[in-house]
This record gives structure tokens, sequence and C-alpha cells, in this order.
């Protein structure tokens, strides 16, 4: 299927701004509040709480969003995208007001270290950490502790499959989400093929953050989750957007999934981007995922 009307305008927009690789990391930081242009009105929530949790080497911030109702609440513990070195809660904001309205959770969002001063396994560590201490302390955050599951976008989905598999026999989540995520150091896939320039985020994007993701690091399986073993993960909804480089990454996991006979639901919003999550504003795309996410959670 051909882009969408909105993606090819947001496209548009978009051309001639340099590439992130071509930036210093502290520019490409930078550069990444250009989505703020592209979002919609934040959405009052009952209350949010702005705190900060321990991780192994530093206290994280971290922003609790309660929806409207009576707790205790099912929770999503949320990684946000940013290819591991980009990107923080207050990008994300829009998006994660959105997620706690549409789906009725509270919505634990953990602003983790970045690379490349923090490369694996630095994200991935605050990561968990993170998602151990909502367990730990749900009771005193109106959090019900049998329902909570992680869900991340793109980098962010890569440490949310990542923590799902280091949780097994530790923490027992509920489910996962996995939004566009990159979960494999393989660029010769024929998404990445097809999409290598063009579509927001490029393959030699993709390359760059690797690149300081891993660092001086060898590819694991929970830096690459595509390579790990499957069994025994909770149930699990993969959404990927049709124009992404890291597309076939999202429908291969969940072909794993399948077959290592975990619950999977795989979806591929059709038309539209990678950076869909972050332009709510000009892409009706988020709003698909949270209509069927609640749909979803609802039957967990």
């Amino acid at each position: 299927m051909a882009l969408n009307e909105q993606a090819r305008a947001v496209l548009e927009k978009l051309a001639g701004a340099p590439a992130l690789e071509e930036l210093s990391v502290f520019e490409a930081r930078q550069a990444q509040w250009g989505f703020l242009a592209f979002q919609g009105t934040p959405e009052p929530v009952a209350r949010v709480a702005h705190l900060f949790v321990p991780g192994p080497t530093a206290d994280l911030p971290a922003r609790l969003y309660h929806p409207e109702g009576d707790g205790p609440f099912p929770a999503i513990v949320f990684l946000h995208g940013s290819g591991w070195v980009t990107c923080n809660l207050d990008i994300y904001d829009v998006a994660l007001r959105a997620l706690a309205n549409a789906t009725g959770h509270a919505v634990f969002a953990v602003n983790y270290q970045k690379a490349p001063e923090h490369p694996f396994p630095v994200p991935l560590d605050d990561s968990y950490a993170a998602t151990a201490w909502l367990f730990e302390h749900a009771a005193s955050v109106d959090v019900d502790p049998a329902r909570i599951g992680v869900m991340g976008d793109s980098a962010g989905g890569n440490l949310a499959a990542a923590v799902a598999l280091r949780a097994r026999g530790a923490l027992d989540l509920a489910f996962q989400v996995l939004v566009v995520p990159a979960l494999d150091v393989d660029f010769t896939t024929g998404s990445y093929v097809e999409h290598e320039t063009g579509y927001a985020l490029s393959t030699g994007t993709m390359r760059w953050f690797w690149s300081h993701y891993l660092g001086s690091s060898e590819v694991t399986d929970l830096a690459a989750p595509l390579r790990a073993s499957v069994e025994g993960l909770p149930p699990t909804f993969v959404a990927v957007a049709e124009h992404d480089p890291v597309r076939d990454d999202g429908e291969r996991y969940a072909a794993k999934l399948d077959a290592a006979g975990v619950p999977v639901r795989l979806r591929r919003i059709d038309g539209t981007i990678h950076p869909f999550v972050l332009m709510d504003g000009a892409l009706d795309s988020y709003r698909v995922l949270l209509g069927e996410l609640r749909t979803w959670l609802g039957a967990r």
C-alpha cells in the first residue's frame, strides 16, 4: 500500500532536514524537539506524579499518569523511543496522556539513561530496575501488581522486549506491547532495504543508533531480542508501520512468538511511517493503535 496522504504531508514538511547521523549527539537531541510541531493538545488526566526511582547507577526521572476512575489500576511501564540516544518524557507527554486515557491504565514512564554516555546494558538495566520498582511499590501508587505490563516504541520497544525476557521467573508481567520495535542488528531485511531513505527514519540513522547503543559490547539476546528464546513470555501485542525500516523486526518477532506458543496479536498499520506515536496531531495512526490496544488490553 502506498503512503497515505497524512504521512506524505509529514514527509514533505521533513524534507531537507539533516539526517541525525550527520549531527553531533547534542544536535540530534535538540533536533528531536521538532516532534512537538506534529503533536496535538495534551489531554487532561486525573493526575500526574513526578518521581525519581532508584536505578543501578543513578536515580531515574519517571512520571506516573493516572486516568480517571477508581484504583488500584492496571499499569503500563512505558519505555520511550529514542534510538537509545535521544528524546525524553517531555517529548512523549502528549502520547502518554492519550495512552492512559484510552486504555484506562496507569502509565509509568521512565527516563532511562541514554547512549553513548551510557551504552548497553545501562538503558536495559535502568528499565528493568524501574519495572521491578513498580511491582514492589504498586500499592503505594494505586496500581494493581497483578496487572502490570511493559510497553515501548522503537528503541523503547527493544527495551520492553528485553525487560520481558529478563523478567521470566522474576516478575509476573501481564503483557507486553511492542510498537515499531527495533529488535535486531540486521540491516539486510526487506524493510531496511526498501525504506533505506525517505521515510522519516532511515537505515543510516538506525546504524548510527545501534552503534551508540552497543558501544563496544557484543550483540547478545538482550541487546537484540529477536535472537532470544521466547518461550514463556506474556501475551504480546506487536504493532508495526508499513513504511518503516524496522517493520520486519516486529513481524519476525511476532512470528517467533507465535511459533513458541505465546499468545500474540500482530497489527501492521498500513500507509504510515515509523514515528507515528509522536505525531498524533498530524497522523491518525496512533489513535488507530490506541483503539485496538484498548480492546486487546480489555480482553486480558
